[in-house]
């Protein structure tokens, strides 16, 4: 893999064509997703200013332009009218402040009285390369970010110079807004902290760290904080990082959530679960619900296919990453659901014979008979490798295994994960595009998200004989149009 310099990874765009022959090199490469948001160039990661103004959907990601490399990030701008078709906006935000110097870092969106306004992480280096991070906004104007001149606060002191990832909510019975901030506390833990203020733009003080009972010492770094409200309960959703979890082999990052009471006169979440991981899969990171509910009681909800310390075949010829298909996020049985947006169906082209092989994108229905699910996705002619997720119904447990794939990546993570099932498996919802596999179970129970890189020859699937199986091509629904 290549090694990049400081120099390389900071450098800044002055001029689109800087780039134009990495597009060229890339569009059209066998890769390159058709229904799900990918870098134009470059790589990208976390989602960010997920928000809908008027009819629009608006939706920036942490983009770095020149190759697959974590370094000087930009936002990158899409929007969609239905959560589905996405177009390529240009640059949302570029690091061109003293306060953002070394990068654009992750935040939100929040919609109030038909504006927009962003909030993110200005990342400022120092001659000695040392980090201060600044949490500073923006306001949506004529379809473009506008920064404010000044950030609305810096860094806390008593922790280190992790803070970041601010994600406004406004609280109703308090008439207040607050801001959270992933942490890391001096010891080396992951925190949260808040922030308040009367006003949206103005007035910030810090307000304390957010108590968790029992969490005191949970990971090293909490990036991506954020508390929804769903059908009366309260949902914290964060990335901990810096830390194995139970049944993530070798990951140090992970996406989990727990449903509680979010109280904001003490800043206490006390929670009414166990934390459960939002998605079991190797690759799904830094998930961001929607700036406002779809309705009080769903949410959308969309993340990055890839992990911080992962790397994936397509970094050879400069691009990686992408997003989920959106999701729209509902409470049952004290857990969250997981359901792809109703209109993905839309993209449904046709459905072919059961005996066919697996065209580059489409949608597989599976209801599962008595028999175990055995079901292979991305097998050889022969029938032989791939994708394999198998079920084993006395232990509750599905197990899904890439190590059959002709394409291996990250094997230092891991090869091997298993999802938990509360109950006998029924079904799955199985969305495929050209790299990438998002599964739903049990109606989206338990999701599980994946990067897969199958060759020519494997385009072939086996399931158990009594699964009765539905298989749809899908139709593009993203431009890959070369807009800086």
């Amino acid at each position: 893999m290549r090694e990049w310099t400081r120099e390389e990874r900071y450098r800044v765009l002055q001029d689109p064509e800087e780039i134009r022959e990495i597009y060229d090199k890339i569009a059209g490469t066998k890769y390159r997703q058709i229904f799900h948001v990918q870098p134009v160039t470059g790589l990208s990661s976390d989602p960010n200013g997920f928000a809908k103004l008027g009819d629009t959907w608006h939706l920036f990601y942490q983009w770095c332009p020149w190759g697959a490399v974590h370094g000087l990030k930009y936002w990158y701008h899409v929007s969609s009218r239905d959560l589905v078709h996405w177009k390529n906006e240009g640059i949302g935000l570029k690091p061109d402040t003293f306060y953002d110097s070394h990068g654009v870092h992750s935040g939100s969106a929040f919609v109030k009285d038909g504006e927009m306004y962003i909030f993110y992480t200005g990342n400022h280096r120092d001659e000695e390369w040392i980090r201060t991070p600044y949490t500073c906004a923006a306001e949506m104007k004529d379809g473009k970010p506008v920064k404010l001149t000044e950030p609305l606060f810096g860094p806390m002191s008593g922790y280190t110079e992790h803070q970041r990832d601010p994600k406004l909510v406004w609280n109703e019975e308090k008439q207040k807004y607050y801001i959270f901030i992933g942490a890391q506390t001096a010891e080396k833990h992951g925190a949260v902290l808040v922030y308040v203020s009367d006003e949206l733009l103005t007035g910030w003080t810090f307000a304390g760290e957010l108590k968790i009972p029992g969490y005191e010492d949970f990971g090293g770094m909490w990036e991506c904080p954020s508390v929804i409200r769903l059908s009366g309960k309260d949902v914290l959703i964060f990335s901990p990082q810096y830390t194995k979890l139970p049944g993530r082999a070798e990951s140090t990052n992970h996406t989990v959530y727990i449903i509680g009471t979010m109280d904001y006169d003490t800043l206490t979440f006390t929670p009414e679960t166990g934390y459960r991981y939002l998605d079991y899969g190797f690759d799904f990171y830094a998930a961001q619900a929607a700036g406002s509910n779809l309705d009080e009681d769903h949410a959308a909800v969309i993340a990055w296919i890839g992990l911080p310390d992962n790397h994936y075949p397509t970094a050879e010829i400069d691009w990686e990453g992408s997003m989920t298909i959106p999701r729209v996020l509902s409470l049952k049985d004290g857990r969250l659901i997981q359901e792809p947006v109703r209109k993905i169906a839309e993209l449904r082209e046709e459905e072919i014979p059961g005996d066919s092989s697996l065209p580059d994108a489409c949608e597989i229905l599976i209801r599962f008979g008595e028999e175990a699910c055995d079901l292979s996705l991305f097998a050889d002619l022969e029938g032989n490798g791939g994708l394999r997720i198998t079920a084993d119904p006395e232990k509750k447990v599905l197990t899904v295994d890439k190590s059959g794939m002709e394409l291996s990546f990250n094997k230092e993570i891991g090869e091997v994960l298993e999802v938990p099932l509360d109950r006998e498996l029924e079904d799955m919802r199985i969305f495929i595009d050209h790299c990438s596999a998002e599964i739903f179970i049990n109606g989206g129970e338990q999701t599980f998200t994946a990067h897969v890189y199958p060759t020519d020859v494997e385009h072939n699937y086996r399931v158990n004989a009594d699964a009765q199986v539905k298989i749809y091509t899908m139709k593009p629904a993203v431009t890959d149009d070369f807009v800086i």
